[in-house]
């Protein structure tokens, strides 16, 4: 019987060491998952840190350029308002030219200036922003466009039209870069279509796409060397604000 109690005591002891293995087991996996738990916290975390500090940096790019597109724009307004002053329409180097707008709805915009109908442009500008654009802006009001080429230092044999390059903004937004161009047999079809047209706007059909165009008399007035302007005259009320003005500038 002594022996019988021995071997069930150390069965109960042996029993009782299994179950205690398994607690521990238990309580060690516990750890774990806390453990685990924990990790995924701090990288929830460490992200949120990340993230605000990418905010942060995307708030503080975005006020640099706004700072910086308002310092252009103010460059550019002081620019021309020392080039031209206020116009009043009767000023003595004024001389009236011939504006056409034109560009096939998908292409570009293009301005070409010419002395009259038959002559060969003057100048002839091709713009990055698509001729829809500039149509949506007209017909917002006034539109107000500038194209600036950079100021070569000790080279001022080149004409302020024959610049190649220049930066376009439209009511004081960049619009990319505008490039003079020679007239081609594309664009003189266009303005030979146009020829007849004094003063109007309207569609021509064209082999690849149709082609939007408007066209008006223009008074061109010299500011100086580095600085020319180009506004619309509008045929209703010669003392009204320009609809469209075209401003050439060298700083």
């Amino acid at each position: 019987m002594a022996k019988s109690m021995n071997n069930q005591r150390h069965n109960f002891h042996w029993t009782t060491k299994i179950s205690n293995n398994e607690d521990c087991t238990e309580a060690s996996t516990i750890n774990i998952l806390i453990h685990q738990e924990m990790l995924k916290k701090q990288k929830k975390n460490v992200k949120k840190v990340n993230h605000r500090e990418e905010e942060e940096k995307g708030y503080y790019s975005i006020r640099s350029k706004i700072k910086l597109q308002a310092q252009v724009v103010s460059r550019l307004r002081s620019a021309v308002s020392r080039a031209f002053g206020n116009y009043n329409g009767h000023q003595s180097q004024q001389r009236v030219v011939l504006g056409t707008l034109f560009g096939n709805k998908r292409g570009h915009v293009h301005f070409a200036f010419q002395k009259d109908a038959k002559s060969q442009p003057a100048l002839l500008i091709q713009l990055a922003t698509p001729i829809t654009g500039l149509v949506r802006e007209m017909a917002s009001g006034f539109v107000r466009i500038a194209l600036e080429c950079e100021k070569k230092v000790g080279k001022n044999d080149v004409a302020l039209l024959e610049e190649r390059v220049w930066r376009t903004y439209c009511n004081g937004v960049k619009y990319g870069l505008a490039t003079r161009i020679e007239c081609g047999p594309k664009e003189w079809r266009v303005l030979k279509a146009v020829e007849p047209i004094s003063m109007g706007a309207g569609v021509l059909p064209d082999e690849e796409d149709e082609v939007i165009y408007m066209r008006a008399k223009f008074d061109r007035v010299m500011g100086s060397t580095d600085s020319q302007a180009l506004y619309m005259v509008n045929p209703d009320d010669n003392n009204a604000a320009p609809e469209l003005s075209i401003y050439l500038l060298r700083p």
